[in-house]
């Protein structure tokens, strides 16, 4: 994303910097560190202030003369706050890119939350990650017209050729895997496994489903801290498999192999695997989900269902019983995948970028 934006800005006679530092001490655990070549990386400073880590990523003296700097929108990046109070004096613009607020907190109406509010609007711009965030910062009086709406999004080319490159042979040997007749109905989750996806609503659910429908088979991919209340069920369940980690063109197969993907806890990114691969996905609206969310329309590209695990099974039963509603919720995900696309996103970001690089200084 990055790169593609890079040049984007290039294109627009634009200069784009990227600062990043490095991750925390707890952060680290999760092997997710990136770098590039062109980037600024810079020493960052950590305090542990309980469960939580504040931050001081230093800015490069050589960059003090930015037009534009974007930051996250995160209260415990306590180099933010000098940006932010410059804005009084400085001919530099500051803007926000994020959420609008903490969507997984615990505490929303806490001092974090109320903090993050005040602050809200004390920018040049906003990026937001999609309109449910747009929508917040409207609320909190911010003018749309200083508003960018990325549609948050990743790379899915990787992921549409190796759905492309799946053959009839390979569905057939993973039914024979699954023991799912032809014709059968399948069920997909994929993702990583802990408390916010719900499991334990998952499998109450999956059991309505397959009460009702035999024929049903449920399909887990993924691991973490949870993993083991999808061990303990599938022992019992032969219904029921657990494959773990998949990537790559396996991991497209079992998407192309499925019929819905069954979701009832929190729905980010991933959901555009559900649309790349015309897999509808079910969820809850009672779960944290982080703001992709706002790209599921209910009924039209998949389902969000209120209420228990049985309302959750009977709304899958009822799909998988009215193929003709069911094909038409599979393409109109497939359609929206050429909307939530990098591309799209890298495009509306350097638009933005432009647009405020070019305003007048508020």
């Amino acid at each position: 994303m990055f790169d593609r934006l890079r040049e984007a800005c290039a294109s627009r006679g634009i200069d784009l910097h990227l600062v990043h530092g490095q991750a925390s001490r707890r952060e680290s655990v999760k092997k997710d560190e990136g770098s590039l070549p062109w980037a600024h990386k810079v020493q960052n400073r950590f305090w542990e202030l309980g469960a939580r880590d504040l931050v001081w990523q230093p800015f490069p003296a050589d960059l003090r003369d930015a037009d534009l700097v974007v930051v996250m929108q995160e209260n415990r990046i306590l180099s933010n706050y000098p940006l932010l109070l410059g804005r009084l004096w400085s001919p530099r613009r500051v803007a926000y890119w994020g959420h609008g607020v903490n969507f997984q907190s615990d505490a929303p109406a806490g001092l974090r939350e109320k903090w993050k509010q005040v602050i809200l609007t004390r920018v040049d711009w906003w990026f937001a990650y999609t309109d449910m965030t747009v929508q917040i910062v409207r609320r909190a009086g911010y003018p749309q017209e200083r508003i960018t709406c990325l549609d948050n999004a990743i790379d899915n080319e990787a992921f549409e050729r190796d759905l492309a490159s799946v053959t009839d042979a390979q569905l057939q040997a993973m039914r024979v895997e699954i023991d799912a007749p032809e014709g059968a109905p399948v069920g997909l989750f994929c993702g990583s496994l802990y408390p916010d996806k719900r499991l334990d609503y998952m499998v109450a659910a999956a059991d309505g489903i397959h009460a009702a429908l035999p024929a049903f088979r449920l399909v887990v991919i993924g691991d973490g801290p949870s993993a083991s209340e999808i061990r303990a069920a599938a022992e019992t369940r032969p219904w029921l498999k657990w494959v773990g980690v998949r990537k790559g063109q396996e991991k497209a197969a079992w998407f192309k192999l499925a019929d819905v993907v069954i979701n009832p806890g929190l729905v980010g990114l991933h959901i555009l695997d559900s649309f790349c691969s015309g897999t509808p996905m079910i969820t809850t609206a009672e779960s944290r989900h982080s703001p992709e969310i706002a790209y599921l329309r209910d009924g039209e590209n998949g389902l969000v269902v209120h209420g228990g695990a049985d309302r959750y099974a009977e709304a899958v039963i009822a799909l998988f019983n009215d193929r003709a509603r069911l094909d038409a919720i599979k393409q109109a995900a497939l359609r929206d995948a050429q909307h939530y696309t990098l591309d799209n996103m890298v495009q509306r970001f350097a638009d933005g970028i432009e647009r405020c690089v070019g305003m007048r200084k508020k």
